[in-house]
């Protein structure tokens, strides 16, 4: 039989040699699982990407039949006289709700 103080070293080695082994193991396994759940998910954001951008252009395409592809928009700078008179439509309707707005203070003030 040999001396228990060196037995107890072996011993001793042989465990923190396994629990070394173990942690080792238990750590590549979560990072693979980490890199396998990282590949998952950046090929879901892709596929998600790629719907998105099909039913984008699905309904676009949907809502532009039936309309002129030439010509259809115009520039604003184009009609500068549509727009000056768009702006002082605006005006008096903004106008009129103000002195509406007025009026209707006055009488709930009474």
């Amino acid at each position: 039989m040999s001396n228990p103080l060196v037995h107890a070293f072996f011993v001793g080695r042989a465990l923190a040699e396994a629990i070394g082994e173990q942690v080792e193991n238990a750590v590549t396994g979560a990072l693979g699982e980490l890199g396998k759940f990282d590949a998952e998910q950046r090929e879901r954001l892709r596929q998600f990407t790629t719907q998105v951008l099909e039913r984008a252009n699905l309904e676009e395409e949907q809502s532009m039949q039936g309309r002129p592809t030439s010509g259809a928009i115009v520039p604003v700078a184009s009609k500068p006289e549509d727009l000056q008179a768009m702006i002082d439509d605006l005006r008096a309707e903004t106008a009129q709700l103000r002195a509406e707005l007025q009026r209707y203070r006055n009488r709930s003030s009474l």
